[in-house]
């Protein structure tokens, strides 16, 4: 029987369509974003695990955690034991406000605690007040005011409420630089103090950086301990949190129940008008496309599941979406049930706390924007061993290690909190 010459050719260009098809398929494709060049593909070494670098691009070698990091051991208080008995007061009071957002509130709480410490004085639990005039909450819609009690009792006296016999209006108003010392208090404070009887504390930030330095001698441990083991959300609000990381590490079954939060908000990057720090390839916020390339160059799969604390979906936040799916704000992964309370109040404050707490907790954080909230979380995750903080980068190849991203708060070990937690 003979041979169609032309279902032979047409066989054969079948086949080839298949094999084209193939490789196209298998082959590591990010899209018209960057451009590839060509290149062999080989292993490396990374974190200890094994990657793949294919056409210059960074990939999971099957059965590796990629660029993923694990978490070190939690670290344990260096403070000791502050007070054996009960924490002497004095006859006068402290009094303060939250306010600004919960990478603000650390450092009051802190400041707030070395002045009624330092002076003698009792402490009375703040209100949480917002941007808007008469946005106010109590301290126990967002903390848990016993927790802070409880952890303060050997330090300093907390009450709830300033006592009626004390009026507002012999309070002295007492602004004073965060990261306050005793010396500072005994200079400044103390006679104003001594002159009304109770002050009420105005902190300011000459500046948002929390490195430590060699002028700064060793942390005060009361100050350790106010900025790292007096502050715990409220239980309703803790369960949220916890409900919201949950849903994040369901939707990461590809990623090991890994996931990534960015700092990113439009609004802020608006207003800040990113500028080059003087170091190459760096600035000082990123846009959305800028993050997505940056992780992508990384090696983070477009399995990657990502939380972005942007309050709403914007349509500037779509290119990352393309690029990473699984890429979610708080309306996407809040309970129903629980958006009429924390996400359609008038108030930012419960989402801003939410935003804290989440980025402290997830297996990546990256900073789109510098500022207190990043220096705060990055404090955070030193103290629950999770050092994986990403600072974005123009990068100039078309891949590149994670490792080489570490903050320096981290890398260099030179954050606040290594002076606390050993």
């Amino acid at each position: 029987m003979g041979v169609d010459l032309r279902q032979v050719v047409a066989g054969i260009l079948t086949i080839t369509m298949f094999v084209m098809l193939g490789q196209m398929l298998h082959r590591d494709y990010f899209d018209s974003l960057q451009e590839k060049a060509q290149g062999d593909a080989h292993d490396i070494e990374f974190e200890g695990s094994r990657v793949s670098v294919k056409d210059n691009l960074v990939g999971a070698v099957e059965g590796s955690k990629g660029p993923w990091m694990d978490d070190n051991n939690q670290l344990n208080p260096c403070w000791p034991t502050l007070l054996s008995d009960e924490a002497v007061s004095s006859k006068g009071y402290v009094t303060f406000s939250l306010t600004n957002g919960p990478e603000y509130h650390i450092s009051q709480i802190t400041d707030a605690v070395m002045v009624a410490k330092h002076l003698g004085a009792t402490l009375v639990l703040p209100d949480i007040r917002g941007s808007k005039p008469g946005d106010e909450r109590n301290f126990e819609d967002i903390y848990d005011a016993d927790k802070l009690i409880k952890s303060l009792k050997n330090v300093i006296k907390v009450v709830k409420q300033l006592p009626e016999e004390v009026s507002l209006r012999d309070i002295a108003i007492v602004k004073v630089p965060t990261r306050v010392t005793e010396d500072y208090i005994k200079e400044n404070i103390d006679p104003i103090f001594k002159s009304k009887g109770s002050i009420r504390v105005a902190t300011y930030f000459p500046s948002v950086n929390l490195r430590k330095s060699s002028q700064d001698g060793e942390t005060d441990p009361v100050a350790c301990l106010a900025m790292f083991g007096s502050l715990e959300l409220q239980p309703q609000l803790k369960a949220v949190v916890e409900s919201m990381i949950e849903r994040l590490k369901t939707h990461s079954r590809k990623t090991g129940g890994r996931f990534i939060a960015v700092d990113l908000r439009i609004d802020l990057l608006e207003k800040k008008h990113c500028h080059s720090t003087g170091l190459v390839g760096s600035k000082t916020c990123y846009n959305a496309q800028e993050i997505a390339v940056f992780l992508r160059k990384l090696g983070f799969s477009g399995d990657t599941t990502m939380y972005l604390t942007q309050p709403r979906w914007d349509s500037s936040l779509n290119i990352l979406k393309d690029i990473f799916p699984k890429t979610f704000t708080k309306e996407a992964i809040m309970p129903a049930s629980k958006k009429s309370k924390y996400l359609e109040s008038e108030s930012s404050e419960y989402e801003n706390v939410i935003d804290f707490y989440i980025s402290s907790r997830s297996d990546v954080f990256v900073p789109a924007i510098s500022g207190l909230f990043y220096a705060n979380i990055v404090g955070k995750r030193i103290a629950l061993g999770k050092p994986q903080v990403l600072v974005p980068a123009e990068i100039s190849e078309t891949s590149s290690l994670a490792t080489d991203f570490i903050s320096p708060y981290i890398s260099k070990k030179n954050h606040l909190a290594y002076s606390c937690f050993c």
